[in-house]
C-alpha cells in the first residue's frame, strides 16, 4: 500500500458503531436470539457470529434459513421489523461504552480532525444510539439503510462516508471491530484501525490491531495511517 507521508496526516476518521464505540452486541444478541426464538429455533454461538457487522436484510433472511422457514421478502420484511421493534426498546436506555471510546473521539474532535459514523444499523436506531454517543462529535453519519442495499462488506459505505467529507479515503483512517467492517473499509481504500470485539478479525491488507481504543488520539492514528501493511 501507498504510506501517506508524515505531514499528510489523517484526512478523517470512520467509526463503526456496534461493538466499536458503543458495546451494543449484547443487546443486538438479546433482539436476534429472540427472534431466532419467535421463529421457533435457536441461534448457536457460531450462528449470530457470522452477524456481527451485519446489515438487517442479511440478518433476517439468514434466521428464516437456520430456523427452517421459506426465505421470501414478505417473511424477511416481518422478522426485521420485530427485531427493529425489539431493538428499539434496548437502545432506548444508555448504551455501555467500549474502553476508551469517549476519549478518542473527543481527541479527535478536539484536534479539528472531520469524524463520521459508518454503521450497518438503520438511521432509526443509530439516532437513538446518537443519544448516548453524541452527535455533536461527527460531520456526518452513513447508515445501512442509505448505501442502496451496498452494504459491509461492500466498500460503498466508507466510500460514502468519504465522498461527504470531501476527503481521499486513502488518507483516512476505520475504525472497526468485525471482520465485515474491516474488509468494507480496507477495500474502500482506508487503513483499518481494528479493535475486535465479539468475534476474532483475521489480518489483511491495510489492518493494524490494538486491543482497546484507551489511548488513541490523533498522534496514534497518525502512526497508524503511516504504518506498513
Amino acid at each position: 500500500m501507498d504510506i501517506p507521508s508524515a505531514v499528510d496526516g489523517v484526512a478523517a476518521v470512520f467509526w463503526d458503531m456496534d461493538g466499536t464505540l458503543v458495546d451494543s452486541e449484547k443487546l443486538w444478541d438479546i433482539a436476534l436470539h429472540g427472534a431466532a426464538e419467535r421463529l421457533g429455533g435457536e441461534l448457536t454461538p457460531a450462528q449470530r457470529a457470522t452477524l456481527v457487522g451485519a446489515n438487517m436484510t442479511l440478518t433476517s433472511r439468514y434466521l428464516l434459513e437456520v430456523t427452517g422457514h421459506p426465505v421470501d421478502d414478505r417473511s424477511a420484511a416481518e422478522v426485521a421489523e420485530w427485531i427493529r421493534d425489539r431493538t428499539r426498546t434496548l437502545f432506548a436506555d444508555e448504551l455501555p461504552w467500549r474502553e476508551g471510546a469517549r476519549d478518542a473521539l473527543v481527541a479527535v474532535r478536539e484536534a479539528g480532525i472531520p469524524s463520521a459514523l459508518v454503521t450497518s444499523t438503520e438511521r432509526p436506531l443509530t439516532e437513538l444510539a446518537l443519544r448516548t454517543i453524541g452527535a455533536e462529535l461527527f460531520d456526518t453519519t452513513v447508515c445501512g439503510d442509505e448505501v442502496d442495499g451496498l452494504n459491509k462488506p461492500h466498500p460503498e459505505p466508507y466510500l460514502r462516508a468519504a465522498r461527504l467529507l470531501g476527503v481521499d479515503p486513502t488518507h483516512c483512517v476505520a475504525v472497526e471491530d468485525s471482520p465485515v467492517g474491516a474488509e468494507s473499509a480496507a477495500a474502500a481504500g482506508c487503513t483499518v484501525l481494528v479493535v475486535p470485539n465479539e468475534v476474532d478479525v483475521p489480518p489483511g491488507p491495510r489492518r493494524v490491531f490494538r486491543s482497546s481504543l484507551v489511548g488513541v488520539d490523533a498522534t496514534v492514528l497518525n502512526e497508524v495511517l503511516r504504518t506498513p501493511c
